[in-house]
């Protein structure tokens, strides 16, 4: 038994049925020089020989009775692989676009709490005669880090890899815990709260007090600061429904460093700068651009080297302006350099751990009615937006990979879409391409794909400014 923290329990109050806390990844292969040729059996063999790799894979949440703590993670001793994997075909012509329908169904119903929270799809009859697996997680178990950690179980470096070392023993769940167990366990915790509690409000204060201080002593040198609570309306901004529509690009990676060293940049400004020139021309044909920039949320593992491999969430967020009122693409990268070094500086000054530490007081039926509340009653229609919306940059291998045998072609991680912000970025570097993935509220972000081909077209312009400098 793994009791959650209180980070990973975060993301199981807040789900609700238009808010779904669950991440979704696409991965394309060309299943051409399979040895012995493809077949869906030997996606689900695979699986069933690295299960025990996989362990969030056989556990379910176990709750705890009148919500006295976070939930717990425990063995399944019903576990059935058959019930987690399935297998459909895509429509015809099976372009990345019918692939994109499927996967937006897919993304837009909830996980089975009453089993463990996942499952996996895998789509034939794509174009060239390639194969889509669409594996889908709750966030709790996993963020962005530990999800490719998890996921590289699956992946070889080679189409026929030598078989992977078997369990020790063959596995034999554990007998789930009892109401009185959890509930006991949960008082004990709860115990020592208020201690914990107030060494953790002294030390969020002193915080606080230390950088507000720093701040003052700057005066008018004082850099600017993106903070939630600052952006702007924006079609993409408000309460959310369960519809998703979901949209692909693909770029190269060889764009982005071209451009970064000619501008003085990091790869992920350049990233936030295509995201920027293409949500302008988006919002110019859907509205009109606002006049201040857009607020991105931009997720930031905060993981030690010890923490490395394990599992859960260590993850904070840091806020990031997007110069959409600028018209000059490279005012809008300089801008965008600016506000993502400032960014980094204060979320360092605050300390990444304190949103992690504050999360173990959250009460869990307390924390969950009021997500429910607020999403129910529509509340991000009634107050400025926290922010716009979320933008990822995830650094993936360099090198290709295989899954069964098959070559992977392109990977698309998809994030949920959060109340107040109906539009999810997820940007993923694959061996010499940068693969694009956009998620969204269908009602609030009609023509997704608009947004996806304008981030290729994005980065195509910026290269070509880059090629013009001396």
């Amino acid at each position: 038994m793994q009791r959650l923290s209180g980070m990973d329990a975060s993301f199981l109050y807040l789900e609700t049925a238009s808010m779904h806390m669950h991440v979704t990844g696409v991965i394309v292969l060309d299943p051409t020089d399979v040895p012995g040729g493809y077949s869906f059996d030997l996606i689900k063999q695979m699986l069933e020989e690295r299960i025990h790799l996989l362990p969030p894979f056989r556990r379910r949440l176990a709750t705890v009775p009148l919500g006295l703590g976070h939930p717990s993670w425990v063995d399944d001793p019903d576990f059935n692989l058959d019930l987690h994997v399935r297998r459909i075909g895509v429509p015809s012509p099976g372009s990345m676009h019918e692939l994109a329908e499927v996967v937006s169904d897919i993304a837009g119903r909830p996980l089975d709490r009453a089993r463990p929270l996942w499952e996996m799809t895998v789509i034939e009859g794509l174009e060239d005669g390639h194969v889509a697996v669409v594996s889908k997680m709750h966030h709790s178990a996993i963020d962005g880090v530990s999800g490719a950690e998890l996921m590289a179980q699956i992946f070889d470096f080679e189409p026929n890899p030598p078989p992977k070392p078997g369990p020790a023993e063959e596995w034999t769940p554990e007998t789930p815990p009892s109401d009185l167990r959890l509930a006991a366990g949960a008082v004990i915790g709860r115990a020592s709260s208020p201690v914990k509690m107030a060494r953790l409000a002294a030390k969020t204060i002193g915080t606080a007090v230390g950088f507000l201080r720093d701040r003052r002593s700057q005066g008018d040198d004082a850099k600017p600061m993106t903070l939630p609570l600052t952006a702007p309306q924006t079609p993409f901004t408000g309460a959310i429904t369960p519809d998703r529509a979901v949209a692909f690009a693909r770029t190269h990676l060889e764009d982005f460093k071209v451009v970064k060293n000619a501008f003085g940049t990091t790869v992920n400004d350049v990233v936030l700068a295509a995201c920027t020139l293409s949500l302008r021309h988006w919002l110019e044909a859907h509205g009109g651009v606002p006049d201040k920039p857009l607020v991105a949320s931009v997720p930031v593992s905060v993981r030690t080297e010890e923490e490395k491999l394990s599992l859960g969430n260590k993850v904070s967020a840091m806020f990031v302006s997007l110069p959409v009122q600028e018209k000059d693409p490279l005012e809008q990268l300089a801008r965008i350099r600016e506000s993502t070094k400032n960014a980094k500086e204060m979320h360092g000054a605050i300390g990444a751990d304190k949103l992690l530490d504050w999360t173990e007081f959250a009460p869990p039926t307390v924390f969950a009615l009021a997500a429910r509340l607020y999403s129910n009653l529509k509340l991000a229609d009634r107050h400025r937006p926290i922010h716009n919306l979320v933008i990822s940059n995830i650094p993936g291998p360099p090198i290709p990979l295989y899954c069964a045998g098959a070559r992977v072609v392109s990977t698309y991680p998809l994030g949920p879409i959060i109340e107040g912000a109906g539009l999810n970025i997820t940007v993923l570097s694959n061996m010499s391409n940068v693969d694009f993935g956009a998620i969204a509220d269908r009602e609030l972000v009609p023509d997704l794909w608009s947004i996806a081909d304008g981030f290729a077209d994005a980065v195509a312009e910026l290269r070509e400014l880059a090629d013009t400098q001396p």
